[in-house]
């Protein structure tokens, strides 16, 4: 069994500030993405949290990602605001664009997020859940480098481009939280098995030939298996449709590698999209959110959507959170 170290969110969070600060990163830019890490790490998702701290430093190093960018906003149209992430850290140019974002849709029903130049934002649900939680209904699209193949293809033309929706609770949280890939498993996943050498589930992703495979390290080499099939490679490129046509960004096969240090900026793009639902829904929102859930409940062993995230921060709140010493050693390196 690998040997954990249980660590507070605020010491998860002081941990992946010092680390990027020490990497080149401004304390301003290092701030939201340790936030996030801390978040992440308490919901339970491991494989984006501290374990991409070491990554995103070395990417900082390399010049992958601009740690002293400063983000450019403008609003083109009264509900429309976009951010020119300058190829730095998408989570402080997510917040620049926030600040606008919200009292756009409050004021206008519905308003447009728009990001370009940007990098890995990493777990998109905790963008979409912050839209949740100012009562908005929050979608979200991000794209990245390309790993899925077209169904008939050959070479790989999309990403494993997530999308997110947080519908707003009455008590000011997310009462659903879906935030997807459109691969079976994400990359990062695979990444952490080839990591921590252990195989990976067959239906998970294709070597380089197109066969099925349990080894990480081919499975890195190949292409990511779509969910659902033709549908997952439709949503990949709906999720590329809005997270970079439409925001200008670098396609998903024209992006460098969010691993590794080669190929420059990836110059990804993220979509938001906030509709506040006092103007779409005559009122009968919370409502019929609130029945939609119930009638999920009222079946035995049944999930909602963001249940397993909502459990997990609450238990990461009163007892931290286990992270490997693996991941601990790699961060050392750069405290």
């Amino acid at each position: 069994m690998t040997d954990v170290q249980v660590l507070s969110l605020q010491e998860i969070e002081d941990l992946a500030q010092r680390a990027l600060v020490n990497a080149g990163t401004s304390p301003e830019n290092a701030r939201p993405l340790a936030l996030a890490t801390a978040e992440t790490e308490a919901s339970g998702i491991a494989s984006h949290g501290l374990a991409y701290i070491p990554i995103y430093c070395e990417h900082v190093q390399c010049g992958k990602v601009d740690g002293q960018a400063q983000p450019v906003r403008s609003q083109p149209a009264p509900a429309v605001i976009t951010v020119d992430a300058a190829t730095g850290f998408a989570h402080p140019a997510i917040d620049l664009g926030f600040d606008k974002l919200v009292p756009a849709a409050r004021e206008y029903g519905v308003a447009a997020l728009a990001l370009h130049n940007s990098y890995n934002c990493g777990v998109l649900g905790c963008h979409t859940r912050r839209l949740a939680e100012e009562g908005l209904m929050g979608i979200g699209f991000t794209n990245a480098p390309a790993s899925i193949v077209p169904v008939g293809g050959c070479r790989a033309v999309v990403g494993t481009n997530p999308f997110s929706i947080a519908a707003p609770d009455s008590d000011g949280s997310a009462a659903i939280l879906i935030d997807q890939s459109a691969s079976v498993i994400a990359k990062s996943e695979i990444t952490k098995h080839a990591r921590e050498g252990r195989p990976i589930p067959p239906e998970w992703a294709l070597d380089s030939d197109g066969q099925p495979t349990t080894d990480p390290d081919l499975a890195l080499k190949g292409s990511m298996a779509p969910s659902g099939g033709y549908k997952g490679v439709g949503v990949a490129l709906m999720v590329e449709l809005m997270a970079a046509a439409m925001t200008g960004a670098t396609l998903g096969f024209n992006a460098s590698p969010f691993s590794g240090t080669k190929g420059g900026p990836p110059k990804t793009g993220q979509f938001f999209l906030a509709i506040d639902p006092g103007a779409t829904s005559t009122g009968l929102f919370a409502e019929r959110l609130a029945t939609l859930v119930e009638e999920m409940r009222d079946q035995p062993g049944v999930r909602v959507p963001g249940d397993g995230r909502n459990a997990a921060r609450r238990r990461a709140k009163r007892k931290g959170v286990e992270v490997s010493s693996a991941t601990l050693e790699k961060i050392g390196k750069w405290l």
